[in-house]
């Protein structure tokens, strides 16, 4: 039984002054903000505490932003747990936690994915889409019927959320055909998890070639197959499949109750994740408790929590 997993969350959690708290409270939080200026070359930490907005909305540097947030806080949390899983970028997030990348490999991983992503698709030409309330069947058959273009499902969040990605026509007309749903076009600057993210997926795989990925210290559950992974080069598998394909979260979660999730902790800013885990597990016989650790007083909450005095 897998009582203890955890998610990290990915691109849209970020916001200016993130970890800033930990810094502030913790050593080991200076050293590793410090260790990640160094490995990028550039100060990701005042980017995280001071933005602008602007400059940390950018993907080549919300990416390695968010996966330096979310370490601190696995790392001051310091409990291992039995499962984990990250939403699209926080999959790097949670294969640092378990060892099998190291936090400076990882860095420069998804600064480059950020940067291959945002060249793939010249901005205006892609768009992503927030469909909400309808069914997958729905949206299936609506996208099958779209001729202007590329749209394809990019996140499939939870059966009530579901993401599309492809040209900005396409999926503005696939928005129109959906029918009985509301629809969010996302404010991003490219199609991620979809065909036309295929040329930055080709140029990672050469990056992910490169670096050492060593079996994991606990097992988690990969976007692109939403099935479980102890061994290194499955999780290099899984990266390189991952930029052109499909978060299949719903799924991934659904492992979490199959592998007994008692509680589950969100590892880094924001509570995107443990939300929609709330509307995915109204389906499970018994709820799991969703924590979150964003600052130092709610790491201070979820040590309360787990060590079973709150």
């Amino acid at each position: 039984m897998k009582k203890l997993a955890f998610v990290f969350p990915g691109q849209g959690s970020q916001k200016v002054g993130m970890g800033k708290d930990f810094l502030e409270r913790s050593s080991l939080a200076k050293e590793l903000f410090a260790a990640a200026d160094e490995s990028l070359g550039f100060k990701i930490s005042e980017i995280c505490f001071e933005g602008p907005e602007d400059k940390l909305k950018l993907t080549s540097y919300t990416q390695p932003a968010l996966l330096t947030v979310s370490y601190v806080a696995f790392r001051l949390l310091g409990i291992e747990p039995g499962l984990a899983a990250g939403h699209s970028l926080g999959e790097y997030s949670a294969l640092v936690a378990a060892e099998s990348l190291t936090f400076e490999d990882a860095l420069r991983l998804v600064h480059k994915r950020g940067q291959y992503m945002q060249e793939a698709v010249p901005v205006g030409v892609g768009a992503m889409a927030a469909i909400l309330g309808s069914t997958i069947s729905n949206i299936e058959s609506a996208l099958h019927q779209v001729k202007s273009g590329t749209v394809q499902i990019a996140n499939w969040n939870s059966d009530d959320q579901i993401v599309i990605a492809g040209h900005k026509e396409a999926v503005e007309d696939a928005v129109t055909l959906i029918k009985g749903a509301r629809a969010v076009m996302l404010p991003v600057s490219a199609p991620f998890h979809s065909a036309l993210m295929k040329s930055a997926e080709e140029r990672l795989c050469a990056d992910l070639d490169v670096v050492e990925f060593r079996d994991l210290r606990f097992p988690i559950v990969t976007n692109v197959d939403a099935r479980m992974i102890r061994h290194g080069e499955d999780a290099r598998d899984a990266l390189k499949r991952q930029v052109s394909r499909p978060v299949l979260w719903q799924s991934s979660m659904l492992v979490f109750q199959q592998e007994g999730a008692e509680t589950v902790v969100e590892l880094g800013p924001g509570k995107v994740l443990i939300g929609l885990l709330k509307r995915i597990s109204r389906q499970w016989p018994s709820l799991p408790r969703l924590l979150n650790i964003e600052d130092g007083e709610s790491l201070e909450k979820c040590r309360e929590a787990l060590s079973g005095s709150a």
